[in-house]
């Protein structure tokens, strides 16, 4: 498989451009004209800048209103095309993309548009170029790749080819299946790009809102299968228009660019075996089992708050590690390991960020084969030296730079705890927390699609709707990454604001993290009442929350009271019933929650996000007050 991207997908100039895109792994490039045009180096330097890089240039583009036109402008666009083969052949680009005229004065007609294309595939052909033809979605007599298709069949030229943009035709609801029916080897490229699903004029939302295969919600694997049922064996290409790739890192747009091509022919060789030879073989996506633990880093002083939080949280001190300052923490199926050590990623973590939760474990099916596959995909490795007998665990840094750990239950990493930490007994009953129900990860918005095309990629998840979660200083954007079992939960909140409180805690702790975790229990209220003898001061919010919610719910008065006296908030669909308990922050903006669902309750109590984050606001050190 032959990866390409085209360089208007990426922000830069075009040798920024080019170094971020020979970086990320591809083998080949489209040059948009305007990045070509805005550079101030010739053709032939460019094209010699493309190849130190180890890059093909695929394809030069766009070529605009071209077909179908009246005699005096049909002239005009032929010499035009003329002055951009010169161009092509001193950037060595073989082939030039020509999309569906949209001028008023262009003409109707199958037959007219395929005897220009004819042409114009006579002409490149002695110049050893090809044509290929994009219907665009607003084109304005061809806006489908049938027609498209149709036009090149009967242009009859060897030159001549059709292009395939997955965002033209889906956007358009076009059946994939039809591609089925295009020869392959008169497929010329294939450009690929994902949306969200929005409403609007079509032009704007190609303009504005495209992004990676995987990122959004067109049904893009159906269309690359479709693709490679031909026999196609080209370039798969991306294009991408989104105004946040415009202002984002090159490298890491181009990174995320790579591994949504292996991601998404992962998922075509999956889906249809038997014509995915060409496709690379990747382990299939990880099956996780649960979140295994939760690592800390801080120094000693704020370790000590922190020991004490989990003490009043019922955690037990259930070890300390052979040859590492670092402690576990247990309860339930809960483990929260504090490191202290002044050496390795966890103390630069410390350094950087302050106390933060920099490293997270997951129970999978087959550690290894994790590793593997988040390694194919792009995924940087992690190891660190290990002291005689402790094992060697399988992990990759995140997105946010933090370290993802990988654990499985039938080699050496399930015995983990009793080979690297001195047990020690229980010091506590507990306070009736059972395990992880969710992670929640703060990072700024223009990073979620990131982070979203990294999970979904490496394992067996999926992701929720967009939720729009309001602070009372501004918007945090919450998208959900799960699995079916929910035995990996990953709540993603976006920042657009540095006054919300997500963006606060972006700002103290100098990058993305996780900023709170969720416990599970089966009675909260025992539980809160445990948490309260223990000593732990939780969120205190507004009585007039529960005055509103007697009002909107009728849960009676009773069960108000007692939903008050414990600090909890209330949620509750169809499917059943939610109940969240929030302690007070540590350090720059990380929390605790413990909910309890009732029922088939799948949410996360978006509703009363409001509420809590007004009275985590009330409760905080005044932003102008400093940390230390």
């Amino acid at each position: 498989m032959k990866t390409s991207i085209a360089t208007v997908s990426i922000s830069g100039d075009l040798r920024e451009k080019l170094e971020a895109i020979a970086a990320a792994g591809f083998d080949g490039v489209e040059i948009f004209e305007n990045d070509f045009l805005a550079f101030d180096r010739s053709p032939g330097e460019v094209r010699r800048m493309a190849l130190d890089l180890g890059l093909e240039i695929t394809l030069f583009q766009p070529f605009r209103d071209f077909e179908g036109l009246p005699e005096v402008q049909r002239a005009q666009a032929f010499a035009r095309a003329e002055r951009k083969f010169d161009l092509m052949e001193e950037l060595g680009a073989p082939l030039m993309l020509v999309c569906s005229n949209v001028a008023p004065a262009a003409l109707g007609g199958i037959d007219r548009a395929a005897a220009d294309f004819h042409e114009l595939g006579e002409r490149a052909g002695k110049r050893g170029l090809k044509i290929g033809y994009e219907a665009l979605a607003w084109g304005r007599h061809i806006n489908d790749h049938r027609d498209a298709w149709e036009i090149v069949r009967r242009a009859d030229h060897p030159n001549v080819g059709v292009i395939l943009d997955s965002f033209h035709s889906l956007s358009r609801r076009i059946d994939s299946d039809s591609i089925r029916a295009i020869p392959g080897d008169k497929i010329f490229i294939v450009q690929l790009a994902d949306a969200p699903a929005l409403d609007m004029d079509l032009l704007y939302w190609s303009r504005h809102f495209r992004n990676m295969p995987g990122e959004g919600d067109l049904p893009v694997v159906d269309f690359a299968r479709a693709v490679v049922a031909t026999g196609y064996d080209g370039p798969f290409s991306l294009e991408i228009f989104n105004d946040q790739f415009r202002s984002g890192s090159p490298r890491t747009i181009a990174q995320d660019g790579h591994r949504s091509l292996v991601f998404l022919m992962d998922e075509v060789r999956t889906a249809e075996p038997e014509l995915s030879h060409s496709l690379p073989i990747l382990p299939p996506r990880r099956a996780v089992k649960g979140v295994s633990f939760i690592e800390f880093t801080a120094d000693e002083a704020e370790a000590e708050t922190l020991r004490t939080m989990l003490r009043q949280l019922g955690f037990a001190f259930a070890g300390r590690h052979k040859t590492k300052n670092v402690e576990r923490f247990t309860q339930g199926d809960i483990n929260i390991v504090v490191n202290t050590d002044r050496e390795g990623l966890a103390h630069a973590a410390y350094v950087t960020h302050g106390t933060s939760a920099y490293a997270m474990g997951l129970l999978v099916d087959d550690a290894q084969a994790a590793l593997d596959r988040a390694k194919a995909l792009g995924a940087q490795p992690f190891q660190q030296g290990v002291a005689p007998g402790e094992l060697t665990i399988p992990a990759v840094r995140g997105v946010g730079g933090g370290v993802i750990y990988f654990l499985d239950d039938h080699s050496d990493l399930a015995k983990v705890w009793e080979i690297e930490f001195e047990p020690l007994p229980p010091q506590t009953d507990g306070a009736g927390l059972t395990g992880f129900d969710h992670v929640a990860q703060t990072m700024n918005y223009e990073e979620m699609l990131t982070w979203i095309l990294f999970y979904r990629s490496i394992f067996r998840v999926d992701k929720g709707a967009m939720v729009d979660v309001i602070d009372p200083s501004g918007l945090v954007r919450s998208q959900v990454i799960s699995n079916e079992t929910g035995a990996l939960r990953l709540t993603l909140n976006g920042a657009e604001s540095h006054r919300t409180l997500a963006g606060r805690f972006i700002a103290e702790t100098f990058g993305s993290s996780v900023q709170h975790i969720a416990f599970a229990s089966n009675d909260i209220f025992s539980t809160a009442a445990k948490l309260k003898d223990n000593g732990l001061t939780t969120l205190e919010i507004s009585p007039n929350y529960y005055a509103d919610l007697e009002a909107r719910l009728g849960l009676g008065a009773e069960r108000i009271a007692k939903l008050k006296n414990a600090n909890l908030l209330y949620d509750r669909d169809e499917k059943g019933e939610y109940f969240q308990l929030y302690s007070a922050n540590v350090g720059d903006g990380f929390f605790f929650e413990i909910v309890q669902r009732k029922g088939a309750y799948a949410g996360f109590g978006a509703i009363n996000a409001p509420f809590r984050i007004a009275a985590q606001k009330r409760a905080s050190r005044p932003a102008s007050v400093p940390k230390r």
